[in-house]
């Protein structure tokens, strides 16, 4: 056995028991919370012809949608901080739940674009809490594990993509699917929060040390009281947590070229069946769960940027061949490209912004959340008034330029594998 195998051995022995309990109560969260909305997604082509809406219509509903997530987002270090990331991440995941319903049951546009604003509102909150959750249990492991919590999640969004697309396929009715949805997912995301990690959200961090005056030490600039400071960040510390942002942006804006329009794309430009068409979306969440589940493994060999630049080479090369070559099993294997392409970058950007230095608790994982919500809410109506434009098939070679996105902010991720040393943002 390698040093390093003889390490991790060591590291995983120690593990008590209630930080193994709530690793699975995380991963259980965030499974639900894949879940939860993605049963939606393989429905859309439902909602959008119920509803009487052109694609332009359509996307800026989607749009409109974040804003709720924006706004929501910007208090939950505030939530966290008075009532702890456990109870905040349950809370506003049942309510999310909740809010899911109306989603289903939409009969306007008006309907559609407010239950989208307030899902998204809980959603935001609920996804910044469980990542500061789960960083307190990784704190406990010593090792990497942020990107199983979002392989659970990519899991539950095949879970949820199939159920909605087999839904579909029946011709079961939305509202019954929202109804099973809300009860199954609320009970189970209320049963987790007993299993969580106790105690206030600082509890796993390091104390640093403030050096004195009088010892004559050199204050790092990031951890200095004085100086102009934002949010408790100074001007650098600020300026690298928004480029991690800005990798999120284009992150979470492939993932929702998958979500919003991979069964409009396939239902629109083939001649598919119900199922089919969820088929894009699901292709792409399966190849982001084995992503995620190995991405752990990828990243402390080769470090977080490496890991981002392949991985926005390979979502650019498989997209633009699926968009190139155009049917049913190329668009498969486009949107699975970019769903690979793209699974570690939620991770590997929350935790650089929690590990900061100078960067308050949950302040870093907060403005980090809220970059994600942004490109969720630029994105889609630029992609729905291209598609009417154009078509839909010349409008997402918009993902090609988010992985173009990626490559050039990816700089701000370490270069450091977390086997020879610490993870941290911008050498």
């Amino acid at each position: 056995m390698n040093v390093h195998s003889s390490s991790s051995a060591a590291a995983l022995s120690s593990v008590t028991a209630d930080a193994r309990r709530a690793r699975w109560a995380v991963s259980l969260l965030f499974f639900l919370n894949g879940a939860s909305f993605c049963a939606i997604v393989p429905r859309y082509p439902e909602l959008v012809e119920s509803i009487g809406l052109t694609k332009t219509a359509f996307g800026l509903a989607i749009g409109i949608g974040p804003i709720g997530g924006l706004i929501a987002g910007l208090g939950a270090a505030a939530l966290m901080s008075r009532f702890g990331s456990a109870r905040v991440a349950v809370i506003a995941q049942i309510i999310a739940s909740t809010t899911h319903l109306a989603v289903y049951v939409s009969g306007s546009w008006l309907w559609l674009a407010v239950s989208l604003m307030f899902a998204m509102a809980a959603d935001s909150i609920t996804d910044i809490s469980m990542n500061a959750h789960g960083m307190r249990v990784e704190r406990r492991y010593r090792r990497s594990i942020m990107n199983s919590y979002h392989g659970w999640w990519s899991l539950g969004a095949v879970a949820g993509g199939l159920l909605g697309a087999a839904s579909a396929q029946l011709g079961l009715p939305l509202w019954v699917q929202g109804v099973i949805g809300l009860v199954v997912f609320g009970i189970l995301a209320a049963t987790s929060l007993r299993f969580m990690l106790p105690g206030h959200d600082t509890t796993e961090r390091t104390p640093v040390a403030a050096p004195s005056a009088a010892s004559g030490a050199e204050v790092p600039a990031d951890v200095a009281p004085s100086g102009f400071r934002i949010a408790g960040m100074s001007l650098r510390a600020l300026g690298l947590v928004c480029a991690l942002g800005m990798v999120l942006v284009f992150a979470g804006s492939t993932e929702d070229a998958g979500s919003t329009w991979g069964a409009l794309f396939m239902d629109s430009t083939f001649t598919v069946t119900p199922f089919v068409a969820g088929m894009a979306f699901v292709a792409l969440q399966g190849a982001q769960t084995i992503g995620r589940f190995t991405g752990d493994v990828v990243v402390d060999r080769l470090g977080d940027r490496t890991t981002a630049r392949l991985g926005a080479l390979i979502a650019a090369v498989g997209m633009s061949f699926a968009l190139l070559v155009p049917s049913p099993i190329t668009a498969m294997i486009g949107f699975a490209a970019a769903g690979w392409g793209v699974a570690t970058l939620f991770p590997a950007a929350y935790r650089a912004a929690d590990d900061m230095p100078g960067v308050p608790p949950g302040v870093g994982i907060t403005v980090v959340g809220w970059f994600a919500r942004l490109g969720f809410f630029v994105t889609p109506p630029i992609v729905g008034a291209l598609a009417d434009a154009l078509t839909l098939r010349y409008a997402l070679w918009m993902m090609p330029l988010y992985a173009l996105g990626i490559l050039i902010f990816s700089g701000v991720l370490s270069t450091r594998s977390r086997t020879t040393g610490p993870s941290r943002a911008a050498d």
